[in-house]
């Protein structure tokens, strides 16, 4: 039976949605008729005005290798995706590119149906074919990057590896993604090989967008023909580059003329490209930057000057400092393959003995929140201690050594440590240590730059290592199934469970949202039982705005929405 999904999952949320489009168009039209001065000082959106936002030099803005944060925020800006995450509740997805999609053969088969009135900046209507395209480029490892002209492989090709012909395009045994289809000029039609309940998420991923082979690859009156098009990409999202990507120095964006949606309040958006973060925040404090990283030792005096937001996650003046739980997680890796660490008696010990908020507290001024399970805050599945031995117990810690047959860590060999010496890791390791001390454990360390760790890490050369993992989607899905199933290249806690594994591949066929959300709850708590890895921090902002932004939402996967922002 074919499963039907629309952004009305929720009973009303159409209407009210409309509701709000409507009462923001009459504020709007009210803010324009009174004048901006009086405007802005009854805090209604006034057009106009430019704002300016820390970026760091972004690898790539070409949406076919938006691989890391900074090319991210670009292209997130440029292009409308197939669907968009809710930037206040990231549990909901909503039509972006796509105005509905369906399911059908056990969630194996998404047929999206386009938006006609959808543009890139050009004017070119957007259609099915561009999906075709840009999906097989991303893929396809013959891709050339428009800036060099050389053969450049996408770093995020594994989003689409669940689609039919996947592994024959990788391969180069054939120039087509066979699973993607334009069945009309505004139907597009995915296939995948295995079920996944969550796709009409994974395709809200900034990368998955439309792009046209016509503006790639010809010359169009839109460009010169000296730009190439990973210096100036053109999308159909709500803005447009105002002209060329200057490298470590600017990225200039105006509003998109033929966007579909509601037009931005901003008449610009300027991306400042720094090297060093700490200098950006001293632009801040100056009053030439209205968007940049809290430097690091200033948080407490950041709260007081400029106050906390009520969410977290939107900036209004008075309340300019995000700290919002982020979708991605700081955790410990236990090796359940080393005769130690697959004593589930020790890998719970380890899990009781850490003092996760004196951390938080004592290394990051509280920019990081203690992790109670591998399920961020902000992902569909989260339960508030979730996983039972993920808090701060030195009794319980003790009581688990004797359960196990070490009391005082008695009879155990010294566990080793291991994690990489180039990303500022060292002070948290030590705290650690310095428990685990507390229970009786012995603890040394060994240490290499981060190529050389993650090679110990999928060799399963260590006992005891660290690892982040930020959430290309927020769904349960990618947090439980990329690191806790027992095929999974990422898992490399090395863990297996085949009840745990069933219960995955029966969750991702689960088309109904909330029976699939409770499944995952149950996944959770089944993985949460067994300590396969140590939870440690939850992510979380360290962003200041200005007091001229009003509405101005940076989301937990670290997402811009400058479309609703407006500044006085």
């Amino acid at each position: 039976m074919d499963v039907r999904h629309r952004a009305a999952s929720r009973p009303g949320i159409a209407s009210a949605a409309a509701r709000i489009v409507s009462i923001a168009c009459i504020t709007a039209l009210f803010g324009a008729l009174i004048g901006p001065t009086l405007a802005s000082a009854l805090e209604l959106p006034v057009r106009g005005g430019a704002m300016s936002f820390y970026l760091g030099e972004p690898a790539y803005i070409d949406p076919y290798n938006a691989q890391e944060s900074e090319g991210v925020q670009v292209v997130q800006a440029l292009f409308d995706s197939l669907t968009r995450v809710d930037p206040l509740d990231s549990t909901v997805v909503m039509p972006a590119a796509a105005k509905s999609w369906s399911s059908s053969h056990g969630a194996t088969v998404w047929t999206f149906t386009l938006n006609k009135k959808d543009q890139f900046a050009n004017g070119q209507t957007v259609k099915a074919a561009d999906f075709v395209y840009a999906w097989t480029r991303i893929v396809d490892p013959r891709t050339k990057d428009t800036r060099s002209k050389r053969t450049d492989p996408s770093n995020v090709s594994f989003l689409l590896k669940s689609v039919k012909g996947y592994k024959s395009l990788m391969a180069r045994k054939t120039k087509v993604l066979s699973g993607v289809k334009a069945v009309s000029a505004y139907t597009f039609r995915v296939t995948l090989t295995q079920a996944c309940a969550d796709f009409p998420y994974v395709v809200s991923h900034p990368a998955l967008a439309p792009v046209p082979k016509s503006l790639v690859t010809g010359r169009v009156k839109y460009h010169s023909s000296r730009v190439a098009y990973g210096n100036m990409p053109i999308g159909n999202g709500p803005f447009m580059m105002y002209k060329p990507w200057s490298h470590y120095s600017l990225i200039r964006l105006k509003p998109n003329p033929h966007y579909y949606g509601a037009k931005p309040y901003l008449s610009r958006v300027d991306f400042k490209i720094y090297e060093d973060p700490d200098t950006a925040y001293a632009d801040f404090t100056a009053g030439n930057l209205d968007f940049s990283p809290i430097a690091w030792g200033q948080m407490a005096a950041a709260k007081a000057a400029y106050g906390v937001s009520d969410n977290g996650y939107t900036v209004d003046p008075g309340k300019q400092v995000l700290l919002g739980a982020e979708n991605s997680i700081y955790y410990l890796l236990c090796n359940n393959l080393d005769p130690t660490m697959e004593n589930p008696y020790v890998r719970k010990a380890i899990s009781l003995a850490i003092d996760r908020q004196a951390i938080c507290d004592s290394v990051f001024e509280g920019r990081r929140q203690p992790a109670d399970n591998m399920l961020p805050p902000g992902v569909a599945g989260y339960v508030k201690g979730g996983w039972a031995d993920s808090r701060y117990d030195l009794e319980a810690a003790k009581q688990a050594l004797i359960d196990g047959g070490f009391p005082g860590g008695a009879g155990l060999p010294a566990i080793q440590l291991s994690y990489n010496n180039d990303g500022g890791h060292q002070q948290i390791m030590d705290m650690v240590r310095s428990d685990l001390a507390e229970i009786g454990l012995t603890v040394t360390t060994r240490t290499d730059d981060f190529p050389t760790y993650l090679g110990w890490l999928y060799d399963s050369d260590f006992q005891l290592g660290r690892l982040g993992w930020i959430g290309d989607y927020p769904t349960a899905e990618n947090f439980l199934d990329a690191l806790f199933r027992s095929d999974s290249n990422d898992n490399l806690s090395w863990y297996e469970n085949p009840a745990v594994d069933t219960a995955l591949t029966s969750a991702r066929k689960n088309t109904g949202i909330a029976s699939r959300v409770a499944a995952y709850q149950s996944i959770s708590a089944m993985v949460g039982a067994d300590n396969p890895v140590v939870p440690l921090m939850f992510y979380q902002h360290d962003r200041v705005g200005s007091a001229r932004l009003h509405g101005f939402t940076w989301d937990a996967q670290g997402y811009a929405d400058f479309a609703k922002a407006w500044v006085e």
